[in-house]
């Protein structure tokens, strides 16, 4: 995979025939004592002297853009909307960096649906941000919750429920990411060139997970789970020299992984 085009809010690179974008929906300070050792453990306090404030850790909020000439685009997640704190709710400001259309999206796959991966269906003024949508890709076990949600009760009809190892097109199937939340899902591109696997909230805290994987998010809805689909992950992507694409992963969110001692290192692609 190649940059091609990097500005302050968007990056673009080539593999194969196809492009891909990754475009920030903006930040999220959060307390870092969501972090825990490990399933059913205690708070994990980072090395270092005792603060007297708690600390906080900045969860960047990634989109991914995929598109392959001739073919329509496929977003992966859209970001938080209006609904959420105002350093978040921006793809419209990255996609207009990128001179990209929303209209020109006809899909869009959700990882889950928590409220910053799908609230950006809708702009800050409440317009559908993408006027030719026809197709809103989500796992079944995330359907129910996606129902609960009465502001976005206009998209019930484009819902389309896939599984595990199913496939969005020729070249990007699902893959199932138990644990962090109902139906977590990724999708992993393989473009003849590289295989990317966009990995929604695989990763929440990049400092500490990728060399500790065992660390646990508080959120997640079954840590012991999402311990265990992220070890497996982790594993396969350092073997296969997948790339990796993370929702909260540093902006631009994309590189590859190495073991690293009892863990991995993150080597971003720019």
């Amino acid at each position: 995979m190649i940059v091609a085009s990097q500005r302050a809010n968007t990056m673009g690179c080539t593999s194969g025939s196809w492009k891909i974008w990754s475009l920030c929906d903006g930040y999220v300070d959060m307390p870092a004592d969501l972090l825990r050792r490990g399933p059913g453990l205690g708070k994990y306090r980072p090395p270092g002297p005792p603060r007297q404030e708690p600390s906080l850790v900045r969860l960047s909020v990634n989109c991914f853009l995929l598109e392959e000439s001739g073919n329509h685009r496929v977003l992966i997640d859209c970001g938080a909307g209006g609904r959420w704190e105002p350093s978040l709710g921006h793809l419209e400001r990255a996609m207009t960096e990128a001179s990209i259309d929303p209209s020109s999206i006809a899909v869009v796959a959700l990882t889950h649906t928590h409220l910053d991966h799908l609230n950006g269906l809708l702009t800050r003024d409440g317009r559908e941000a993408f006027a030719n949508l026809s197709r809103i890709v989500i796992a079944h076990d995330a359907v129910a919750s996606f129902i609960d949600e009465p502001h976005l009760a206009r998209f019930r009809q484009l819902l389309v429920p896939i599984r595990g190892g199913g496939r969005l097109n020729d070249h990007v199937v699902a893959v199932a990411m138990p644990g962090h939340a109902p139906g977590h899902m990724g999708y992993v591109l393989n473009s003849g060139e590289d295989q990317i696997l966009f990995c929604g909230d695989l990763i929440h805290v990049p400092a500490a997970q990728f060399a500790r994987p065992e660390l646990t998010w508080a959120y997640d809805d079954n840590q012991s789970v999402a311990c265990a689909t992220r070890i497996t992950l982790l594993r396969e992507a350092s073997n296969t020299h997948a790339w990796l694409a993370g929702a909260h992963m540093a902006r631009p969110g994309i590189g590859r992984i190495v073991e690293e001692g009892s863990g991995y290192a993150f080597q971003p692609i720019a």
